[in-house]
């Protein structure tokens, strides 16, 4: 109520701006990306299967980078609560799986 709804839409769905003592999108990626990159895949490199399971605004990085979104695609990326989003992960490349839950 004390910003309204479109400001609060923006501070979660937007790239760069942050809410008041908060973290932006772009400030997230700054910590997740480099921690996937220098923690996980070497785990995939290795031939291992990874369940990651993390924030909705850690995941929302990290599927940016692995689908190369720019900042305006970002925006519209939405992530189901509890729903599984697989990724292969063969000679360096990330390709997302399509999964049936029906």
């Amino acid at each position: 109520e004390r910003y309204g709804a479109e400001q609060v839409k923006i501070w979660r769905r937007s790239y760069d701006t942050s809410p008041p003592n908060g973290e932006s999108l772009e400030m997230t990626a700054q910590r997740s990306i480099p921690y996937f990159e220098e923690k996980i895949v070497p785990l995939l490199q290795q031939g291992k299967n990874v369940f990651v399971s993390a924030h909705g605004n850690s995941m929302r990085s990290i599927i940016m980078d692995l689908d190369d979104l720019n900042k305006e695609e970002v925006v519209a990326l939405e992530i189901p609560t509890g729903v599984p989003i697989i990724y292969d992960y063969q000679d360096g490349k990330f390709t997302k799986e399509a999964i049936d839950l029906s």
